[in-house]
């Protein structure tokens, strides 16, 4: 598995639970599916705090991690940083609504609707 891969699935149990994480919380919701070292979780989030992904909260004698976006607002910010990096952002962010189902668009252009009017 690349790391990019383990980061994600990390992020992802970040995410889903209700309340920041242990590595010991972080390591055993991911072992369920697989054999994967302490350590090697400890590291990710480790990393992920020194990218700024995770918040890093002490607890007594060990960390909690909590995301440091959401799901929402980290994938946003994949995309702009693509988009920003391609010589023509319009074609290219035409093409990508285009693959879009008409009612996943739709559904996104009303939840922006709504943000935007808060």
């Amino acid at each position: 598995m690349a790391r990019n891969d383990l980061e994600r699935e990390v992020m992802a149990k970040l995410w889903d639970a209700r309340e920041p994480l242990t590595v010991r919380q972080v390591h055993d919701r991911l072992s369920r599916d697989r054999d994967l070292a302490y350590t090697t979780v400890m590291t990710v989030l480790d990393r992920l705090a020194k990218k700024g992904l995770v918040v890093q909260q002490r607890a007594d004698r060990a960390y909690r991690y909590a995301p440091a976006q959401t799901r929402e607002e980290m994938t946003a910010g994949v995309m702009l940083d693509a988009l920003s990096a391609t010589p023509d952002r319009d074609a290219a962010l035409a093409y990508f609504v285009g693959q879009l189902p008409p009612e996943a668009l739709k559904a996104a252009i009303e939840k922006a609707a709504r943000n935007i009017e808060r």
